[in-house]
């Protein structure tokens, strides 16, 4: 029997957490708001207008992303600023840039 080549395994239910995440990722819009975020709060119409689409769209673009825990939200009067909640995001992005950059 071949000895393993890896370190200890992720079980099942964690990876499925993984592909989750990632599913959520998946669309064009979301990379560029997280790797916008990556680097400051933006409100979403800033998001919105660097991703060439309308407010609405953004909002829930970022409400589902807010709902897995990948982003969060702070009120200053009138507007929201968002920001990144999860610090993985960093190390996806940079993922990301380096095969597609």
């Amino acid at each position: 029997m071949a000895s393993p080549k890896h370190k200890t395994l992720l079980p099942l239910e964690r990876l499925e957490q993984a592909a989750e995440c990632l599913r959520t990722l998946a669309h064009p819009h979301r990379l560029r708001i997280v790797q916008m975020l990556l680097g400051g709060e933006y409100t979403v119409g800033e998001l919105a207008e660097a991703c060439g689409i309308a407010s609405h769209v953004a909002s829930e673009h970022l409400g589902l992303m807010k709902d897995r825990g990948l982003l969060g939200c702070e009120r200053d009067g009138r507007r929201m600023y968002y920001h990144i909640e999860e610090d993985g995001l960093a190390s996806i992005m940079n993922c990301i840039e380096k095969r597609f950059g």
